[in-house]
C-alpha cells in the first residue's frame, strides 16, 4: 500500500529534485539518472561550470537549468526551488551531485511525507569520525551546537545537503544572510523553519566519499566563520535566547529513521532546456 502511494506521488510529479552542480561532469550523470528513477521530475542547476556538465546531461529526462555566471550553491538552490515551485511542487529534495548521497535513498524520505506531510527533513550522514578530518568533524559538531541554539532545538547534521524541504516554507521563508554564501543559507533555513514552526524530522543516510576530481566546496574554517556570525547576529536579536541553549542541552533529539537501500541501475532520457 505504501509504496504504491508513493508511485503515486512519483506520478503526479508533486515532489521534486533539484540537483545543484558545478564542475561535477564526471558524477553529475549518474546522480541525476538514479534520482530520475525515484522521482519523476528532477532538476539540474548547472552553477556556470566549465567542465561540460551540460553536455554530460545530454539524452537524460531531466530538466537542466543553467547560471550564465557562477551564483554558488544557494543561488543555484533557489532557481531550482522557484522553477519546482511554479510547476506545482509540495515539497523538494536537495542532493549533492559528487555522488556522496545515494538517491535511492529518495523513497525514505517520501514514506516520512505520507505521515509528516509538511515537515522539513534531513538526511543525517552516518559516517566513521576515522573516515573524516578532525577540522570537518569539528567544524560540523560547532555548526550544530550554534545553529541548535538559534533554532531552539538539537539538530542532527545542519551541514547535510541531503534534504526535503516543504512547499509552504519555501513560499514562506526570508533568508537575509545566507544568499551568497551557499552553506550560510542551508544553516539559516533550518534556524527560520524552525521559528516558522516547521517540524523537523530526520533520516539516515548511508554516504560515500567524493568521487569527483574537483575537492569539496565546504571550507571548514571560513564556512563556520561565517555561520557562526549569522547565528550570533540572530541570537543578539533575541536577547541571546537562553530558552533555546537551555533545549539543545537537555531535551535529546529524535531517533533518525533509517534508509532503505536499492539496487543500481542505468535509465536513458532526454534533457529539457
Amino acid at each position: 500500500m505504501l509504496r504504491d502511494m508513493l508511485h503515486e506521488e512519483r506520478a503526479t510529479g508533486s515532489y521534486w529534485v533539484v540537483i545543484p552542480s558545478y564542475n561535477e561532469a564526471t558524477t553529475v550523470r549518474e546522480v541525476a539518472t538514479r534520482a530520475r528513477r525515484h522521482c519523476s521530475n528532477v532538476i539540474v542547476v548547472d552553477d556556470g561550470s566549465i567542465d561540460g556538465t551540460v553536455q554530460t546531461l545530454a539524452g537524460l529526462d531531466v530538466t537542466v537549468l543553467r547560471n550564465d555566471e557562477n551564483r554558488g550553491k544557494a543561488g543555484s538552490l533557489m532557481r531550482g526551488f522557484d522553477h519546482a515551485l511554479a510547476h506545482g511542487a509540495v515539497g523538494v529534495m536537495t542532493l549533492d551531485a559528487d555522488g556522496q548521497h545515494a538517491p535511492e535513498e529518495i523513497p525514505s524520505f517520501l514514506e516520512q511525507t505520507t505521515q509528516y506531510a509538511a515537515a522539513f527533513i534531513i538526511g543525517v550522514r552516518r559516517r566513521d569520525q576515522r573516515q573524516t578530518s578532525f577540522w570537518r568533524y569539528a567544524a560540523n559538531r560547532i555548526a550544530d551546537f550554534w545553529i541548535g541554539w538559534a533554532a531552539g532545538m538539537p539538530i542532527e547534521d545542519s551541514q547535510s545537503g541531503f534534504r526535503l524541504y516543504p512547499a509552504q516554507l519555501l513560499r514562506t521563508v526570508t533568508i537575509p544572510h545566507g544568499l551568497r554564501a551557499s552553506f550560510v543559507y542551508e544553516s539559516e533555513i533550518l534556524i527560520e523553519a524552525a521559528r516558522q514552526g516547521f517540524e523537523l524530522k530526520h533520516v539516515i543516510v548511508s554516504v560515500t566519499s567524493r568521487s569527483g576530481p574537483t575537492p569539496s566546496h565546504f571550507r571548514p574554517l571560513a564556512d563556520i566563520a561565517g555561520i557562526v556570525r549569522m547565528v550570533a547576529w540572530k541570537l543578539m536579536s533575541r536577547g541571546l535566547y537562553l530558552r533555546g541553549l537551555y533545549r539543545i542541552c537537555f531535551k535529546r533529539t529524535e531517533s533518525a529513521s533509517p534508509a532503505h537501500h536499492y539496487h543500481r541501475q542505468e535509465v536513458p532520457g532526454h534533457i529539457h532546456k
